[in-house]
């Protein structure tokens, strides 16, 4: 079940969710520290991590893309729109495009998530990065009702891991956020509990997050196999003899050990 777009900006509004962007965004700063001239897009719901990235990380440009399952809300407020409504499989930006894509309330909810990951394979740049979001299996957060991680299904580290390696993604960086308890009661103390978790409580944050780089050599292996078979069968056809082909119009049999006759 996929959050509802006027749940998830409810949540963004309040404390809890405010607090919540904070934390992840911090992380992102760290993983990412300089964007600038990139293209970055978020998909999913990604307006609270956008912003700081429009606002401080100097990127070029800065685009939001939310399912049309999901519903999508005007942003940036007070500037001109950049949020477009999609599908899964298939997102509205031309090859390479992008620079960095971030994912948030995204993957979880993906009813089919290797192609939606070799969707964004196709859209990022040569260089390109990709920073996948996730409810963390093993935090409280994914069990909490008072916000969105609750919603899909979670990942554990090695799952996230696995899921985008087999989607020709090569992690470079990992990391967690959201260790502070989903709850108002510890707000007040949510930056000092984010500090000590990041330090000491590693794999129990409430998000996985792991930065990751497109993989080129897939492709080529790809599309290496593909053409050393095709020539394969070339030379095979170019191995027939011209008396093999000769006996094949006369309508006997070939001799032993020539290539059968595919009809």
């Amino acid at each position: 079940m996929r959050a509802d777009v006027v749940a998830l900006k409810a949540f963004y509004a309040s404390p809890l969710g405010m607090a919540a962007a904070r934390q992840i965004a911090r992380a992102i700063a760290d993983l990412w520290p300089d964007l600038s001239g990139q293209t970055v897009v978020g998909i999913g719901y990604p307006p609270p991590l956008l912003d700081p990235i429009r606002e401080t990380a100097g990127a070029d440009r800065v685009l939001a893309l939310m399912p049309a399952e999901q519903g999508a809300w005007a942003w940036p407020e007070g500037a001109p729109g950049a949020t477009a409504l999609m599908r899964e499989g298939q997102l509205p930006l031309a090859d390479r495009s992008a620079d960095r894509i971030l994912l948030l309330h995204a993957l979880e909810d993906v009813a089919a998530v290797q192609p939606f990951l070799r969707e964004i394979w196709r859209v990022l740049s040569d260089s390109g990065r990709l920073l996948a979001i996730a409810a963390n299996r093993r935090g409280l957060w994914c069990r909490a009702d008072t916000g969105p991680f609750g919603y899909g299904r979670p990942f554990s580290q090695g799952q996230l891991k696995a899921t985008l390696q087999s989607a020709m993604f090569a992690v470079e960086q990992e990391t967690h956020a959201l260790y502070a308890p989903p709850s108002r009661r510890g707000l007040a103390s949510a930056d000092a509990v984010e500090r000590f978790g990041r330090r000491w409580l590693g794999a129990f944050g409430g998000v996985v997050m792991i930065d990751a780089s497109k993989s080129l050599y897939g492709a080529a292996s790809t599309n290496g196999a593909r053409k050393a078979a095709r020539q394969s069968g070339l030379a095979g056809a170019a191995a027939e003899s011209p008396s093999v082909k000769a006996e094949r119009a006369d309508g006997r049999a070939p001799p032993p050990g020539a290539p059968a006759d595919d009809g």
